[in-house]
């Protein structure tokens, strides 16, 4: 034998040696868990999968330069995008680590890892563009310059360890609270949009701003049996607008509210939430502060029934500033996006929520809201929740659960997909700004689509949001909220608000639960039946849930 023939042989040995080991190699490490989500990968593993990415990218996509420069302005808009598309997945800190992130494989980027941080600027741009496939990274359809915006603030993001409730404990002790006006010496353009929020303005005085009496005096009504002069505060700008009297140290309800849709008045009295029974069935004898005040203002004082500061403020949502006020530095203020999702969703939840205190009566008097708490802890150790029996309809909830009446948005969510995935409250709204109803980041016909345009990984698994609402695009049938989040929660009358729970509510099982359903919620002029006929015909809707 040759020695051309020696060489081929000890190669094409070689060859077999080396596709048996990979196939034994594979084999192994698919049987011992190698497709696992939970099993963290190898490092060769890692490597190979990096220069594969590395591969992908074109050149031209790599060399691109981001157009946009670092202003204000620019990373502010960068912020917001990470908010509502990156933050559940990769964490308040760009860490990687969230709960929505924690079950995926390959897991979130570090984008604090220095093999992100030498990535060019085209190459992020790219991926956040095209996603990567069999992975959990989709490919976002924004316009450019969003996305330009988007990689300028992942450049710049704060890579700082996630705030736990433990670590606020010492914290929260050392320090105390300064008002919201301290916060506008630094954070001014904030301090601007949000002072005209109406969490900013949900109590008012009008002597000093009488402009904030919205009601009609002049309207005769056997209801009011009271003067302007009489109020000392006002409650309300939206829905309702109610008014009340002080009396010593406390404020008590007026018996007429302000209807602000219809424009006329209507009584005021409580006489079905649990606390009523507690109270005398007088309004003048219930006082404000146990059912109000404590979420209309920052930190209550029940012992001396006085608020430091009205309103919804800056430090009811990121605790006492006086540490930050002294030393400017993250540490020594709540950042509610980077706590971790249940802490940060229990910043809002804390008023927008019906439950009780744990301990109840408080200084001899029976509290409506979470005494003692303060943002950073866990609303679950001072407040829970009104208890709900799975098919019975209650003065709070429908029969599914679902929450009957208005500021119960909170007690819906927690029942949620979106919450079980991480999504927090502020990835949809902006409490600092008002320009959209709701202080929604964007108009709700438009915000559900940035993580739910066909065909993402987070549905809808149709090829057109037409094909999935048949509804025509632009109308209000094909508006996400009109199903998933249907009006159907009271607040006064016959003013309805929209529920948390983002499941839609089909009219069979509606009718059967003794509660409104998405369809004739906007075709009033149909039937059940109809509603229930038409929905057999969706190509789209599994025949086993058409019917839930």
């Amino acid at each position: 034998m040759n020695s051309k023939h020696v060489k081929l042989r000890r190669k094409i040995l070689l060859s077999a040696a080396a596709a048996g080991a990979a196939l034994g190699g594979g084999y192994f490490y698919i049987t011992s868990g190698g497709l696992i989500a939970r099993q963290p990968p190898s490092v060769m593993e890692v490597l190979i999968a990096r220069q594969v990415l590395e591969w992908s990218v074109p050149s031209d996509a790599k060399n691109a330069k981001n157009p946009l420069e670092n202003t204000d302005s620019n990373l502010s808009t960068g912020r917001q995008i990470y908010l509502q598309k990156c933050q559940a997945c990769h964490g308040s800190d760009g860490g990687g680590r969230s709960d929505a992130g924690s079950g995926l494989y390959p897991p979130p980027l570090s984008f604090g890892d220095h093999r992100v941080r030498k990535e060019t600027d085209g190459t992020l741009f790219y991926f956040v563009r095209n996603g990567i496939r069999n992975t959990g990274m989709p490919g976002w359809q924004m316009p450019d310059n969003e996305i330009w915006a988007l990689v300028g603030y992942v450049r710049h993001l704060p890579i700082v360890a996630e705030i736990s409730p433990r670590s606020m404990s010492g914290f929260h002790s050392s320090a105390h609270y300064v008002g919201s006006g301290r916060c506008k010496e630094c954070h001014s353009e904030i301090y601007k949009t949000w002072s005209k929020t109406r969490m900013a303005n949900v109590v008012t005085d009008p002597k000093l701003n009488p402009e904030s009496i919205v009601s009609d005096f002049t309207k005769p009504s056997p209801l009011v049996s009271f003067t302007k002069d009489d109020i000392a505060l006002v409650y309300g700008s939206k829905w309702k607008q109610r008014y009340l009297k002080r009396v010593g140290t406390d404020y008590f309800p007026l018996p007429a509210q302000w209807d602000i849709l219809h424009k006329e008045w209507k009584p005021y009295f409580v006489k079905e939430d649990w606390w009523a029974t507690h109270y005398p069935p007088d309004n003048f004898k219930r006082p404000t502060g146990p059912t109000c005040d404590g979420c209309h203002s920052v930190d209550y004082n029940v012992a001396t029934h006085i608020p430091f500061e009205w309103n919804v403020g800056c430090e009811k949502c990121h605790g006492p500033g006086s540490e930050h006020a002294k030393n400017p530095k993250t540490a020594g203020i709540v950042n509610p996006s980077r706590l971790d999702f249940i802490n940060a969703n229990d910043t809002c939840i804390q008023c927008h929520s019906q439950g009780r205190p744990l301990n109840n009566p408080i200084a001899d008097r029976f509290y409506d809201w979470p005494v003692g708490f303060t943002v950073g802890e866990r609303l679950s150790d001072y407040w829970k929740f009104e208890e709900h029996r799975l098919g019975e309809t209650s003065f709070y909830y429908f029969s599914d659960g679902t929450a009957h009446k208005n500021r119960m948005q909170g007690n819906d969510f927690v029942q949620s997909a979106m919450y079980k995935h991480g999504v927090t409250c502020f990835t949809c709204h902006d409490p600092h700004n008002s320009q959209i109803d709701s202080s929604l980041r964007k108009p709700a016909a438009q915000l559900c689509l940035d993580c739910h345009t066909p065909p993402s990984p987070n549905g809808p698994f149709v090829k057109s949001i037409e094909a999935h609402t048949h509804h025509k695009i632009g109308s209000s049938g094909s508006e996400c909220i009109a199903c998933h989040m249907p009006a159907i929660q009271q607040t006064l009358s016959n003013v309805f608000v929209h529920s948390h729970t983002f499941s839609f509510l089909p009219p069979a099982k509606a009718a059967e639960n003794n509660m409104p359903n998405a369809c004739n919620q906007c075709h009033t002029d149909k039937s059940l039946t109809w509603s229930v006929d038409a929905l057999k015909k969706w190509d789209t809707v599994s025949p086993w849930r058409s019917q839930e």
